[in-house]
């Protein structure tokens, strides 16, 4: 459904497209990876909105594994490579802080391994409110749905779309100005963890996630679609190890989308 096979009869031109966007992204250019560029003939799935970025401005990070990647618990100050963890957050803070050395940035990571969006919820207080952030970056619901296969989680997409409602709710009453972007659940089929038993309901919670940027006026980040056109160059396998969590090229895939929702 949503892996895109390689072209296997051409394998010195696939090799060849696969060299040259790597190339494109150890240079650090954005033009094999953008999100426009990625998703380029999608333009319902990508909004034009951006976020603008302020003198001193504190910048959080928030969702689950994919956020927290790794990073030192018992780290907290901003913009420390231990506390943003080893994927995406950690790779946009990095660009972030290189592009705008003169807005001394303040970059936080707070997601926590396992995390629904009740479990953000538990915690809001002092991981989100007290930090005060001006930009509030999100990317929560693969465990909603995914722990509902274990048996470990009863949660439906109701309980989702009411429990992430509530909690921007929360936020907007809280920091009326904050700037959110809000990421698109994914997930990348036939990659270990990820088979025909997440769909079609899987497909609810990125929609979903859609509506309730739309409805709170936030940047959307359509990542299945942009891992989705990432496969034409490369296998599912390459971007992520197990159809949800990234390798460090999908990480980077990531990071590179979330800078461009920044104005220049």
């Amino acid at each position: 459904m949503y892996i895109l096979n390689l072209n296997n009869s051409m394998p010195q031109k696939t090799n060849s497209n696969r060299r040259n966007f790597i190339r494109n992204v150890s240079l650090g250019s954005l033009a094999a990876i953008t999100l426009p560029s990625l998703v380029s003939g999608t333009a319902k799935e990508v909004q034009a909105k951006k976020i603008t970025l302020k003198k001193n401005a504190v910048v959080l990070f928030q969702g689950d594994s994919i956020t927290d990647s790794g990073r030192k618990k018992d780290q907290s100050t901003p913009n420390n490579a231990g506390s943003l963890g080893n994927g995406y957050a950690f790779l946009a803070a990095a660009t972030l802080l290189k592009q705008f050395p003169d807005l001394n940035l303040q970059i936080f990571n707070k997601g926590i391994s396992g995390n629904k969006v009740y479990q953000l919820a538990e915690r809001w207080e002092e991981d989100c409110l007290k930090i005060q952030p001006d930009v509030l970056s999100i990317l929560i619901g693969v465990n909603d749905f995914w722990h509902t296969l274990t048996g470990n989680y009863k949660g439906t997409i109701k309980t989702y779309q009411d429990d992430f409602t509530a909690l921007l709710d929360r936020t907007k009453q809280k920091l009326p100005a904050v700037q959110l972007v809000i990421g698109e659940p994914f997930a990348v089929i036939g990659v270990k963890a990820v088979d025909e038993k997440w769909y079609p309901a899987f497909n609810d919670y990125r929609a979903a996630a859609k509506e309730i940027a739309t409805k709170y006026d936030a940047v959307f980040i359509p990542y299945q679609t942009i891992f989705d056109k990432a496969q034409k160059i490369a296998p599912g396998s390459y971007w992520t190890g197990d159809g949800v969590h990234p390798s460090i090229a999908g990480a980077e895939l990531m990071a590179a989308s979330w800078v461009e929702t920044v104005k220049k």
